[in-house]
């Protein structure tokens, strides 16, 4: 029973630390989904923005380009020649001033020789060699297209704190025409060349991480909670499960026991009734015959000693048999414990005072009990009487006796105390199982007595080992 009950409860330790750790790989992944979902939706979002106003900045910067250099400049110059300080100069004014405040780091402008014909860096004007593919298809199919930079890549931007200036660019390539009306629907100029310029968006981009880290750490605290949460419900249950099962073997133990007791007590019950008649007679004959030859000679007086004495220890030894098969009830009458101790202690004192046991008695008068005195005073005899037995086996010096009493807010306590040799660990869990004795020529069935008159009083027997050495016998009885 103890092998099964242990492995259902490794099983279901196993099975609650899977569990647990299940759940809590569940609950990450599906919230780090969750959060890469909403925090990709909103830098898509994000980014989408700033390409709609990239363009717009385009459409402008096109615009402004047209009105203010292309236009003059081919009035006043007949034809556009950036290599002229003058022109150049102009066109560098315009673009200046249009950028101005959009966080524009370069602006760039190909011919088509794909040569960087305007720069904001002077030191790229003439350069070959820059212009990829986005700059190809502009020129050759007008096509405008985006492209976002990041230092960091998509993940190190989270744990940048403080990002530097350019951290993340986007790139706008823009066919650069002749005209381009800022009302939607009009037709469109011929390509003169491609416009390139780079926005510094660090600051919209880092708006986005910053989402993204509140998304994360929320995740992994709601992650982290109700993984607390399941492991306390998940542990609670197990700890009920685990007493449920302790409660069951319990039962079943005491099931057995008692149907085994049960029969055992009919098949003792009836073998004492049987045994007790002719005990009796023999006992009473040989009681007779010993008073009636007290002045025979010595042998026969000795003999007829011997008959007498075991006959009596063996009626006491039937009455205990007796006595545990068919426990009467007990009567309930006010019992004064500190009278019933004394009682006890007094019909023992010559046994103390031969063992050499010194008795300390730490109770007062007025312990009331509801119950039976005789059992109350065969169960505090019993008690006492085992720890001298054990002290005298042992032969412990010095040897003690405590006999303490106190009232408590649920029951009234009685504690006997010796200087023996306490309880065997290896016997402790069977001491009060009937038939089961450790001396010589008991009957193991003392403790066993003593639990049912307890029990049959609403009280229990306790049995432990002294901190200071020795055994300690607590019996619990409900006040009156």
């Amino acid at each position: 029973m103890k092998k099964t009950a242990r492995s259902e409860g490794d099983q279901y330790l196993g099975l609650v630390k899977f569990l647990s750790w299940s759940s809590l790989a569940l609950i990450l992944l599906v919230n780090l989904f969750l959060s890469i979902f909403l925090s990709n939706y909103a830098r898509q979002d994000v980014l989408s923005k700033q390409k709609e106003f990239a363009l717009l900045l385009a459409e402008n910067l096109n615009h402004q380009i047209y009105q203010r250099f292309t236009l003059p400049t081919v009035i006043g110059f007949g034809r556009v020649e950036l290599s002229q300080p003058a022109q150049y100069d102009r066109l560098e004014k315009t673009v200046l001033t249009t950028i101005h405040s959009f966080h524009v780091s370069e602006v760039r402008i190909y011919d088509f020789d794909k040569r960087v014909s305007f720069s904001t860096d002077k030191e790229l004007v003439g350069q070959t060699g820059y212009a990829g593919t986005a700059i190809l298809e502009a020129l050759e199919q007008g096509n405008s297209s985006f492209q976002v930079v990041s230092r960091a890549g998509m993940f190190g931007g989270i744990f940048d704190f403080h990002p530097k200036p350019d951290a993340v660019t986007l790139r706008t390539i823009y066919p650069l025409r002749t005209e381009r009306s800022l009302v939607p629907g009009n037709p469109q100029g011929f390509i003169m060349g491609v416009l390139e310029f780079t926005q510094d968006i660090t600051d919209d981009y880092q708006k986005v991480v910053d989402f993204q880290r509140i998304i994360i750490a929320t995740t992994l605290t709601s992650s982290l909670l109700l993984f607390f949460i399941l492991r306390v419900i998940i542990s609670r249950a197990g700890r009920i499960n685990a007493q449920r099962i302790a409660e069951r073997e319990l039962l079943e133990r005491e099931l057995q026991q008692q149907e085994k007791l049960a029969g055992m007590g009919r098949m003792v019950a009836g073998i004492a009734h049987e045994i007790r008649n002719p005990l009796g007679i023999i006992r009473s004959t040989a009681e007779l015959l010993l008073k009636r030859n007290k002045d025979a000679d010595g042998v026969n007086a000795k003999l007829l000693g011997a008959i007498f004495d075991e006959s009596k220890r063996l009626s006491k030894t039937v009455g205990d048999f007796l006595d545990y098969a068919r426990p009467k009830t007990p009567r309930q009458d006010e019992v004064d414990l500190a009278v019933i101790c004394d009682q006890a202690l007094t019909f023992l004192e010559q046994k103390c005072e031969d063992l050499g046991v010194a008795v300390t008695r730490d109770y007062a008068p007025g312990l009331v009990v509801r119950g039976d005195k005789d059992l109350l005073y065969r169960a505090v005899y019993n008690i006492v009487s085992n720890a001298l037995d054990a002290m005298a086996e042992a032969a412990s010096k010095p040897a003690a006796i405590t006999v303490a009493a106190a009232p408590g807010p649920d029951d009234v306590t009685l504690t006997v105390t010796d200087t023996g040799p306490g309880f065997c660990p290896e016997n402790k869990d069977r001491l009060l199982d009937p038939f089961f004795t450790t001396k010589d020529a008991g009957t193991g069935l003392g403790l066993a007595i003593v639990r049912n008159i307890l029990q049959s009083h609403g009280g229990s027997l306790t049995l432990a080992d002294a901190p200071e050495g020795g055994a300690r016998v607590v019996m619990r009885f409900p006040p009156a």
